[in-house]
């Protein structure tokens, strides 16, 4: 009989196994302007596929994203989106192409995360494959593994927000910098030229002044 904390450690290292074992794909891109990227994966027949993703800096942060099947299919469109996730299940076997396009914008560059899940998440090692009811180990451990990945992926959409919000916020704070040292250098140039107004007004002679300096 293995001891409970023996069960603990096989558990976990079975999860961290698991975890290891899927590797959805996650990119981080930049997109330059009047661009085209496209990134081509492929997929089995009957194949379910996820798409998320997200503009993270850039522009208006918008992209146009298109997912083409092997047979030159368009599965999806979307016209400069700023995020979005779809499902699809591949019709046929083959390389999929996954486009992002910035052709529409003339000088911004863009900063873009994709998230590719193609197929269902497999259970942990040994627990797919076992015809007997699981124990409350085996549960706890598929839960366990579960609910970490939904953490990764909250963590995951968090720092996207928390870096599109910082670039928004140091873009903001370029411009009301700029527009203060704007601001700045006007003022000081209305006060050089009211000092000038100022001075010559008091410094010029009338046509009287200048009659009685002439005779004297």
């Amino acid at each position: 009989m293995i001891p409970l904390n023996m069960k603990s450690l096989i558990g976990l290292l079975f999860l961290s196994y698991g975890i290891c074992l899927v590797k959805p794909i996650e990119l981080t891109f930049e997109l330059q302007d009047k661009a085209k990227d496209c990134y081509y994966e492929n997929i089995q027949k009957n194949t379910s596929t996820t798409l998320e993703y997200q503009v993270v800096t850039g522009g208006q942060y918008d992209v146009d994203v298109i997912i083409e099947s092997p047979t030159r299919e368009i599965l999806y469109r979307q016209v400069k989106s700023q995020l979005d996730s779809h499902t699809f299940v591949a019709a046929v076997s083959g390389p999929y192409a996954i486009c992002f396009s910035n052709e529409f914008s003339t000088f911004s560059h863009k900063i873009v995360y994709m998230h590719l899940q193609v197929g269902v998440e497999d259970p942990l090692p040994g627990i797919g494959e076992q015809v007997a009811v699981m124990t409350q180990m085996e549960t706890t451990s598929q839960d366990i593994h579960e609910y970490l990945n939904k953490i990764i992926n909250y963590q995951t959409h968090h720092r996207l927000k928390e870096a599109q919000s910082r670039k928004r916020a140091e873009d903001l704070n370029h411009h009301v910098a700029l527009w203060s040292v704007t601001e700045t250098i006007a003022i000081l140039l209305v006060a050089i030229a009211q000092v000038y107004m100022l001075k010559r007004f008091f410094t010029e002679k009338s046509p009287t002044q200048v009659f009685y300096t002439s005779m004297y």
